[in-house]
Formats: C-alpha cells, structure tokens, sequence
C-alpha cells in the first residue's frame, strides 16, 4: 500500500507522526511527508491508524 498526502488539506498536526514516526514526518514547512513508499507489510495496521486519524483528513491510501 501506499500513502498520499493532500498538501492543501494538511495542516501540519503531526498526528500521523505522533503514532507512526517510521513512516511520517514534518518537512521545513510542516507538512507531513511519507519516509517510506510503499509502505511494509508490518506498519500497514498503524498506517491505517494514521490514515483514520488525521483531523483534516489529509492522508489517502493507494493501492
């Protein structure tokens, strides 16, 4: 699976960071960039996690 981040629904929240730091992070202008692409098998469940708690639901999965 994948995961895209919508640039104009992003607010820089980093809930997605807080519960999956293997996967997301802040870049210098606090949007949330995916550090691995495709995601692993084993980081689908908290990816998911991610996808489902983003406040402005900035983060779609791809398959």
């Amino acid at each position: 699976m994948r995961v895209e981040v919508d640039r104009d629904r992003c607010e820089g929240n980093a809930v997605c960071v807080g519960i999956a730091p293997d996967l997301f992070e802040l870049d210098d202008e606090d949007y949330v960039v995916v550090t691995k692409d495709p995601i692993p098998a084993d980081h689908e469940d908290v990816a998911e996690q991610s996808i489902a708690e983003c406040p402005r639901a900035a983060l779609t999965r791809k398959d």
